[in-house]
């Protein structure tokens, strides 16, 4: 099974880019994106319903705003949001549950300048790995995916000494990072890519930092570690463009 996670940083601005055609050229099984910024009424038939994909939406309730969808070739046994209106109320969370796991498509907030809303953040994390933590109680094995807004260590940006103070490289954000892993999750692409730097998934539209390849890693496949054995690649997918983001995939044996 091959899952994709994509902030895709507007749903409809991606659309104009190709986003139809490279899904049913590119087919995973499982699509997450985040950052929609729409509700379904708003979208074309062909980001409603694609061609051989269910579709799941939570949307924030500010227009314009958040918002994460999973389309799926297999239609989960149940899909619901993380449960807590403060973040479901921004689109956040959604949670599908299938056969052998629980897949959570999540988009983390943005610790804004200054920490501005770091207190948000830190609940937000904090009530997806209780969720994380549930699941894995009850003896399902977890897909965490989506932006989660941090670079977890200095492999994971162009720039960490310069960036030391900049939303999504503070220390609270690393050190819950540090903490979910230590909680029994792996980040799946560093399993396959152990001490690798200039590997990133997120760059800023200004002063043409993609070309250069000054990014962050920040969009992750983490998993308990119950469910490592049957990982069998995890890859970040720069060569696909239309978003100041790029897809990164896992692979999962059936």
């Amino acid at each position: 099974m091959r899952i994709v996670s994509w902030n895709v940083n507007g749903i409809r601005a991606v659309e104009k880019r190709g986003f139809v055609q490279w899904l049913q050229k590119d087919a995973p099984d499982i699509l997450c994106l985040q950052e929609t910024k729409a509700w379904p009424e708003q979208l074309s038939q062909d980001l409603r319903e694609p061609a051989g994909y269910h579709s799941y939406w939570a949307s924030a309730k500010k227009a314009g705003y958040s918002g994460v969808v999973i389309y799926s070739k297999e239609t989960p046994l149940a899909v619901d949001l993380l449960g807590e209106s403060e973040f479901d109320d921004e689109g956040r969370v959604l949670v599908a549950d299938y056969q052998d796991f629980a897949l959570i498509c999540a988009y983390f907030p943005n610790s804004q300048d200054g920490g501005a809303r770091l207190p948000y953040k830190t609940r937000f994390c904090d009530a997806v790995m209780a969720r994380c933590n549930t699941l894995v109680d009850q003896g399902r094995h977890v897909v965490l995916c989506g932006d989660y807004n941090i670079a977890h260590t200095p492999l994971d940006l162009a720039r960490p000494e310069d960036n030391e103070g900049s939303p999504g490289y503070l220390p609270e954000e690393r050190a819950w990072m540090d903490t979910f892993i230590a909680a029994g999750y792996v980040d799946t692409f560093r399993r396959f890519h152990q001490g690798e730097s200039g590997h990133y998934s997120w760059w800023s539209y200004r002063t043409h930092a993609r070309e250069r390849n000054v990014g962050w890693r920040i969009d992750y496949h983490c998993v308990d570690t119950g469910l490592l054995p049957r990982i069998q690649g995890a890859s970040i997918r720069a060569e696909v463009e239309g978003s100041d983001h790029c897809p990164v995939e896992l692979l999962i044996k059936s």
